[in-house]
């Protein structure tokens, strides 16, 4: 069945996530739902140096909004603020140094955050790939600490609106809650990083189901040229350089989810792609999982979450 997918998700990527399937979807867009003053209105992004996080907030910062970069590495938070501020005219942003794969910093992150400001939109897009399973100074596994639980603390930053930037990827895997760390079997780096992104829409279904007053959202980027696809996935870069989508492309829908209010007249829970809804699973694909399955993901999620707050 993996074969399947696998097979199914490659020809559909060559459609519709290249940079001719954003052109093709683009002819659809309506150009005046990104025409909005931000002015008054705060947002968070992970993962906001580099990417599609840099360049979402830099897209939000031309429109006037207030920008918090969560970001690892200080020099080059900092010089994304310095470029962000040069290219937007705006000063209102803000750097905050909050490494994802720590549960602890995280939770910090979050408890002190919405203690001192508001928020209106918090868009979860830090995210990694690490080929080799790694453990952090915690014992978690790299990838799900980051993508995975590092996203279901980070929620605790109160919005109205959270964004998960997940991926494609995730058509490929079923969810697997008896395994979330990757310690059976021979480690793959890229079903890893799939089945976070599974993990991550899950959450998204789940947290819409139970909290009505606000509206939670994830979305596929697409295949963009960015540098952790150049990092992480060299092989795939190198085949597929030419029909990669910008980062702008890329970046075009969390945009849209951000400050449209369109996108907020949507059906909390949805997943995103090309500013349009689309299904979660493939056809034929048996990738489902029940009720408990889910309920034990996201049981297991609060537990660890518990477990390491400060």
């Amino acid at each position: 069945m993996s074969l399947y997918r696998n097979a199914v998700w490659f020809l559909k990527g060559l459609q519709e996530y290249t940079k001719s399937g954003y052109e093709a979807a683009a002819k659809h867009f309506t150009a005046t739902d990104l025409e909005v003053d931000l002015s008054g209105r705060s947002f968070i992004i992970t993962g906001a140096n580099s990417g599609i996080g840099k360049t979402t907030a830099n897209e939000i910062a031309k429109r006037g909004g207030t920008v918090h970069l969560v970001c690892r590495n200080k020099s080059r938070a900092e010089e994304a603020k310095k470029e962000i501020v040069e290219q937007s005219k705006n000063e209102k942003i803000h750097v905050h140094i909050v490494d994802m794969s720590s549960p602890r910093q995280v939770w910090e992150f979050a408890s002190g955050f919405s203690q001192n400001h508001s928020v209106n939109v918090l868009i979860n897009n830090a995210g990694c790939m690490v080929n080799q399973r790694e453990l952090t100074e915690d014992g978690l596994e790299k990838n799900f600490s980051t993508n995975t639980l590092g996203k279901y603390l980070h929620c605790r930053c109160p919005s109205s609106s959270p964004i998960t930037v997940s991926s494609g990827g995730m058509l490929v895997q079923k969810l697997n809650v008896e395994d979330l760390q990757f310690e059976k079997g021979t480690f793959d780096g890229t079903m890893a990083y799939a089945q976070n992104k599974r993990q991550q829409v899950v959450m998204t279904e789940r947290w819409a189901a139970q909290h009505k007053e606000i509206h939670f959202s994830s979305m596929h980027p697409g295949w963009a040229d960015t540098p952790a696809v150049q990092t992480s996935m060299p092989d795939f870069h190198a085949k597929m350089k030419n029909k990669l989508r910008s980062e702008e492309q890329g970046a075009d829908t969390v945009v849209w989810l951000a400050v449209s209010d369109v996108a907020l007249r949507q059906p909390s829970g949805l997943f995103f792609q090309d500013r349009k809804a689309v299904p979660t699973h493939l056809p034929l694909a048996l990738s489902k999982s029940s009720p408990a399955e889910e309920e034990k993901l996201m049981n297991t999620l609060e537990q660890l979450a518990e477990k390491f707050k400060p």
